[in-house]
């Protein structure tokens, strides 16, 4: 009998001092979530866009680089091998080129989907996986950004010699199987890789974020994560 009733003291004492730490969770999560999640995006999409629209954002940066359509591989080798190194780079350096130029566009729509975004979109963005809020960039922005990255990437890579030469001979070498049909497209396969390495920068900026909130540019911020 006397042990039953210390573990009913116990258990009551455990839920005293344990309710308002929850409460505090909980409290905080309902009154701050929106707020840091929101300041959270927003400062994570302007760095990812910042670094990648820029001279060499693309180009300068190996884990984002453009590189030629991957079936081209034996083609680029027998290319430079046949002296036609310099051609080929500059068609790399022509796509590098187009996606920097493409993605300051994101800044604007990336912001106005911060705002759109609904108290449960936050809560689940907050307590999510650690790329649960570029997932989230990823379901509201795609389609929009693919039309406005589309006929930037075209405006610029039409100015290249090496790219017009490009287009002419793609669509006969998929014809024939020499290419693969994605690639044949490559105005479309430079804005598809401009948007892979936006939603990848983004999802390094998530990371950063939650694994050291103490480093967010706003107050909001390390407090919402750093209850986590």
């Amino acid at each position: 009998m006397l042990a039953l009733m210390r573990c009913e003291i116990l258990a009551a004492a455990l839920i005293t001092c344990t309710a308002p730490a929850l409460g505090q969770l909980e409290g905080l999560t309902q009154r701050d979530a929106v707020a840091g999640m929101k300041a959270a995006l927003e400062q994570g999409a302007n760095t990812a866009v910042s670094t990648l629209g820029r001279l060499d954002g693309f180009l300068g940066n190996p884990q984002v680089k453009i590189p030629l359509p991957e079936s081209l591989e034996r083609t680029e080798k027998l290319a430079r091998r046949l002296g036609f190194s310099s051609e080929v780079d500059e068609l790399v350096v022509a796509m590098n080129r187009a996606a920097e130029a493409a993605v300051p566009e994101a800044r604007k729509l990336l912001v106005d989907s911060v705002k759109k975004m609904s108290v449960q979109d936050a809560k689940g963005i907050l307590t999510g996986g650690d790329t649960a809020a570029t997932e989230y960039f990823k379901r509201t922005t795609h389609q929009t950004l693919h039309e406005r990255f589309h006929p930037i990437v075209v405006k610029a890579t039409e100015k290249v010699g090496v790219a017009q030469r490009y287009r002419e001979v793609a669509k006969p070498a998929a014809a024939f199987g020499l290419l693969k049909t994605e690639h044949a497209d490559l105005d479309e396969y430079v804005t598809q890789k401009a948007l892979d390495g936006l939603y990848f920068m983004l999802a390094e900026e998530e990371k950063k974020i939650r694994k050291d909130p103490a480093s967010a540019a706003k107050s909001i911020v390390r407090k919402v994560f750093g209850a986590l």
